[in-house]
């Protein structure tokens, strides 16, 4: 079994989650807030130190034509940072439309609050995409 740490990276807000290769699950872990636009590193620092992840993925958003948007480029950053930090491999995986599904699944079926939305929206979104990455790699095996 392997451990695997997703995230959605966010100028603002990161969204992390946790899932193993094994039970191929998913679980939304938490949300951190981003100071100045840059990453909080000792939070991140203390959750790859308690999961001891074997790889992380990078949620990566581009245009609907394959271009990049202005935040891409800040998420490849933050994903070369992530392995040379961590010295844990890392992968990109396209991220299209999750921050919006967690926003429907929240509000839309769930009726949470606005206010609590803000709040976990991104830990969901990184979860969706560490799911998908771990239905991918299952299908793939």
């Amino acid at each position: 079994m392997a451990v695997c740490l997703g995230f959605d990276y966010g100028v603002k807000k990161i969204g992390v989650a946790v899932g193993d290769t094994e039970t191929h699950i998913a679980n939304a872990l938490t949300t951190l807030r981003a100071v100045n636009q840059k990453p909080a590193w000792d939070e991140i620092t203390k959750l790859v130190t308690t999961w001891q992840p074997k790889k992380m993925i990078v949620g990566i958003s581009r245009q609907q034509d394959g271009s990049d948007n202005e935040v891409t480029p800040k998420m490849i950053r933050f994903s070369r940072q992530l392995e040379g930090r961590y010295q844990c491999p890392v992968e990109l995986f396209d991220e299209t439309l999750t921050t919006y599904e967690s926003k429907q699944l929240l509000f839309d079926e769930l009726k949470v609050s606005a206010t609590k939305l803000w709040q976990v929206q991104d830990q969901l979104a990184a979860q969706l995409i560490l799911q998908s990455w771990l239905n991918n790699e299952q299908v793939s095996l």
